[in-house]
């Protein structure tokens, strides 16, 4: 009898290759890739523009599936999964932080928050905004829509929105690339405070080095492929 032994990793991506077609040319932007995050861990992933770091959190999220390979989450493949089947396992389990905020501009910032739990039918959604939104120091400016709220605190709402539903993973990709140096400092500050709080596994694109100081784990991409990494290399036996 098969005995199943239960993964060390809550998100494995096994051999993931992916290419777009434009015109009469293939272009390849993860190459061949495998990656193994474990549940609680703060991952940087570090590259320069086009390396394939948002197609690798695209993909690793479900957001889009690759060309060939699996991604695995809690051990359940989710690479063929239907969108219908996919979008409320993102809504429970995971949260995005993105470089351009992707705030509904019609919505004002309490509503923004209280989105995600809305979509789960969850009671507490408004005290549970509330909550977040004094918890970054914007409680007062929670009937305010987004573009009467400065680019530090449009992403402090893009992060309590990305929490608001206590998701195990959290993908952030260029958080701090749209702000200032100050801002994006007290940003990503806020954004570590809260994964070290709530015990989410955190996986964070950047082109910054200074940020794979503050990670459990940094890896280097470039041409997608992983070409280095800080810290333990994870991977299966």
């Amino acid at each position: 009898m098969r005995v199943s032994i239960p993964s060390p990793y809550l998100i494995e991506a096994r051999e993931i290759t992916k290419m777009y077609t434009i015109g009469d040319r293939q272009i390849r932007v993860l190459d061949n890739l495998s990656l193994f995050v474990k549940d609680g861990e703060f991952l940087v992933v570090e590259g320069k523009s086009g390396s394939g770091k948002t197609t690798l959190l695209s993909i690793l999220s479900g957001l889009d599936r690759p060309t060939t390979g699996r991604v695995f989450i809690e051990q359940k493949d989710i690479t063929d999964k239907k969108e219908d089947d996919l979008a409320p396992l993102r809504n429970r389990m995971i949260g995005f932080v993105f470089q351009s905020f992707h705030l509904v501009p019609s919505l004002t910032a309490i509503e923004n928050i209280m989105f995600p739990a809305e979509l789960k039918h969850d009671p507490d959604a408004r005290k549970k905004a509330n909550m977040l939104l004094k918890r970054v120091s914007l409680d007062s400016r929670s009937d305010n829509f987004p573009h009467q709220l400065s680019g530090g605190e449009r992403q402090r709402v893009a992060i309590c929105r990305a929490l608001i539903n206590n998701p195990k993973i959290i993908f952030a990709d260029e958080p701090t690339g749209n702000l200032d140096t100050q801002n994006g400092r007290a940003v990503l500050k806020l954004l570590i405070e809260l994964r070290k709080e709530r015990q989410t596994t955190l996986v964070l694109a950047t082109h910054n080095f200074e940020i794979a100081d503050m990670a459990d784990r940094m890896i280097i991409l470039q041409d997608g492929r992983i070409t280095g990494f800080n810290g333990d290399e994870t991977h299966p036996d």
